[in-house]
């Protein structure tokens, strides 16, 4: 049997810990089903008896203090709520624990931003993590030492493994369920409890959010140049004669600046903006590609997979509301 440690992390979300406990508590309930012996002992442990959550909005009852555990087999993570840096600091006491519980073998379950915590342990240095799209900025500036994947879902490296997005966690879960215990108890799980089996990427549900907090004026004006006119024919040429800066240097500045080419930026906004005119409003796909400044069709379908894993068409089917 495997112990579990969801641990009640100081600004955690109740829904991540209360939802990972009900699905290992689940697991445990098909294996009785089956006539077979529990394989999960699950067990909030903290740093006190009752810990408040969400800004005191909640309080949660631990099973047993961090101190009482000497061995723990796997230790959860939850999803974060609050300022990042804020939640870092209310759990440092939680810290040479778990890294003294991974160096004993333990592996760590990071729900979503609960990966800015884990990261501030110094355990993700040097090894991949998936992290919300929305929050691939922050987390960059806050952690160069870690490989981040924005594109991914799930990473599994040495016994750590992250997801990237809000309830992704759950894809989290029934990967765990799958490698631990096989693929059948992972779809059993997944048709209880409806969860997408195969859902792998962030790319279908991201927004482009340039990063734009980095000092750099000339720099955030070729963005807001690209921004403001996303069916334009931006060039590398043009934006640089329109800024006045020769090419070669400004593209090294550009891509250390926001971690994207100039070519890569002009893209991502003119998908951005091809997605919305597909989420609404009854213009044809083509109608909509010409209007990103695009003449061949072929290229702009092969640019906006290559972004969202998805095609205009199923794009529309996907977030064009219900007909």
């Amino acid at each position: 049997m495997k112990h579990i440690s969801i641990l009640p992390l100081y600004e955690a979300t109740l829904a991540s810990i209360d939802t990972t406990h009900q699905l290992f508590s689940r697991i445990n309930d098909f294996m009785h089903y089956q006539g077979k012996p529990p394989v999960y002992q699950i067990e909030v442990v903290g740093l006190t008896k009752h810990t408040k959550l969400a800004s005191g909005r909640y309080s949660i009852q631990t099973d047993r203090l961090i101190d009482e555990l000497d061995k723990t087999d796997v230790i959860v993570l939850p999803l974060l709520c609050s300022e990042f840096k804020r939640a870092i600091h209310l759990n440092l006491p939680y810290t040479d624990w778990l890294i003294g519980q991974y160096r004993q073998g333990a592996e760590i379950l990071c729900l979503c931003v609960g990966s800015f915590y884990l990261a501030s342990t110094g355990l993700l240095d040097g090894r991949k993590c998936a992290v919300h799209w929305a929050a691939v900025n922050e987390f960059k500036q806050l952690f160069p030492a870690v490989n981040v994947v924005d594109n991914v879902l799930i990473t599994d490296e040495r016994g750590i493994y992250t997801c990237g997005g809000g309830f992704s966690y759950l894809n989290l879960l029934l990967y765990l369920f799958e490698k631990q215990l096989g693929r059948d108890i992972a779809i059993l799980a997944a048709k209880m409890f409806e969860i997408d089996l195969d859902r792998k990427s962030q790319n279908a549900y991201a927004i482009f959010i340039g990063q734009k907090q980095h000092g750099d004026e000339l720099v955030l004006k070729a963005q807001e140049l690209i921004e403001e006119d996303p069916g334009a024919n931006w060039t590398v040429d043009r934006l640089c004669q329109k800024l006045c800066i020769g090419r070669r240097s400004f593209e090294r500045r550009f891509k250390a600046r926001t971690t994207n080419t100039l070519v890569e930026y002009v893209q991502r906004v003119k998908v951005e903006f091809a997605k919305k005119q597909l989420e609404g409003g009854q213009k044809t796909i083509n109608e909509i590609v010409y209007a990103t400044g695009y003449i061949d069709l072929d290229a702009f379908r092969k640019v906006f997979r290559k972004v969202t894993d998805l095609s205009p068409v199923e794009y529309r089917k996907k977030y064009g509301g219900y007909r």
